[in-house]
């Protein structure tokens, strides 16, 4: 289990954008994390009527970044790897608002292809064993600009 002391440094979700608080489980294609970030009344991605369903997307977004950086620090990469989420697919909704007392968030991510240039990955995030939300993300990853 990593704490969100170990895997903030490899990310650029900072503060309160950090919305993950473990990670219970990862692999070399899998993630399992986990967040009760949903029920906090400073998460930023909250509105009125609590957290809509389509921001666990974001849910899934981080644990692939925090995934992504785990398995390039297992290969020695030492800097943290800038990403963009630029897409998307076949995202499902089982909620329009997360109950902010049903419990813990459950954050899944699978790793289907990733290299230099960016990744793919299915999510699902779950409460109480009920999936909320699911879908396909991609990530690109921006060259440095050369100075030459």
């Amino acid at each position: 289990m990593l704490d969100r002391t170990e895997f903030t440094p490899l990310i650029p979700h900072a503060g309160g954008m950090c919305l993950l608080d473990s990670v219970l489980a990862w692999d070399a294609t899998t993630i399992h994390a986990v967040s009760e970030s949903h029920a906090r009344v400073d998460n930023p991605l909250r509105g009125p009527e609590g957290l809509h369903a389509v921001h666990l997307a974001e849910y899934g977004a981080q644990a692939m970044a925090v995934h992504g950086a785990l398995r390039d620090r297992a290969q020695g990469a030492t800097a943290v790897k800038p990403g963009r989420l630029v897409s998307l697919r076949d995202v499902q909704l089982a909620v329009e608002h997360v109950d902010a007392s049903g419990g813990r968030l459950d954050v899944h991510a699978e790793c289907l292809f990733a290299d230099d240039a960016g990744a793919q990955y299915a999510f699902r995030v779950e409460q109480g064993g009920r999936v909320l939300a699911s879908g396909r993300a991609a990530v690109i990853h921006p060259r440095e600009p050369s100075h030459d």
